[in-house]
């Protein structure tokens, strides 16, 4: 989970960061406080990559917080926003932003409570976090969304993932080191010897082959159809039913 603490006070950034930290360590959820001094330079962080969660002071010099809200809210609509002020005379404006709570300065016991309420809640609030893999390609390190991936297969001694984006991702992994990751994800099936696709990607199953929405067809074994037709009819299922 990435959580912004945006505040020109550093004093209040860095308790506000320590106690974060806390509260995310006693409920074994895994993330990172990333403090900023302004509105201007979270939002240029939140429009290179997102963030679950943001603290907002709402006096700042510059972009104060209710206006860095809506600066967010024009291209971000789902991060949880908390704002941290000396008064509630913004409530309203909170409100228009969706502003999930409000500490009020100095904090105190009330405040420390409200947080843990916050905290307890995004479980509930933030969606599941994205799966993905790590991979080594191009001499670099990358993350690869499993929902981005549409198949793999392993040729030359390499895996060759295709993404959703049209782009294909080369690297020196056998087959079994690359499935390993992914085996245990419901979205993913082995169609055979070094070949692997994305059920959620499937459009459908003839007996033989899978067909992809983007018309990639992907054959599959023979004695693997049957478990090829099951999975891609549960997978349909999960879909109808809104699972997943």
């Amino acid at each position: 989970m990435r959580i912004a603490i945006v505040d020109d006070n550093a004093d209040d950034r860095r308790w506000l960061a320590r106690r974060v930290e806390r509260l995310l360590a006693r409920r074994s959820m895994e993330g990172a406080a990333h403090l900023f001094e302004s509105g201007e330079s979270f939002l240029a962080a939140a429009r290179q990559e997102r963030f679950e969660l943001a603290f907002l002071d709402i006096y700042m010099d510059g972009l104060d917080g209710v206006s860095t809200a809506k600066e967010l809210r024009a291209f971000d609509r789902d991060c949880v926003l908390v704002f941290s002020t000396s008064s509630r005379d913004h409530a309203l404006e909170g409100f228009q932003v969706r502003a999930a709570q409000y500490l009020v300065k100095p904090y105190g016991a009330e405040e420390l409570a409200r947080l843990e309420r916050l905290f307890d809640d995004l479980l509930r609030l933030l969606p599941a976090p994205e799966k993905y893999v790590e991979l080594r390609s191009e001499r670099r390190d990358i993350r690869v969304r499993l929902r981005d991936i549409l198949w793999a297969e392993h040729f030359q001694h390499q895996m060759h993932i295709h993404t959703a984006k049209g782009k294909e991702i080369s690297t020196r992994l056998t087959f079994r080191e690359f499935s390993a990751q992914l085996t245990s994800d419901p979205r993913f099936f082995v169609c055979g010897r070094g070949l692997m696709v994305n059920l959620d990607h499937a459009a459908d199953f003839d007996g033989t082959q899978f067909l992809l929405a983007d018309g990639t067809r992907l054959p599959v074994s023979r004695d693997l159809a049957p478990a090829a037709k099951a999975a891609f009819a549960d997978r349909l299922f999960r879909s109808d039913r809104g699972q997943e």
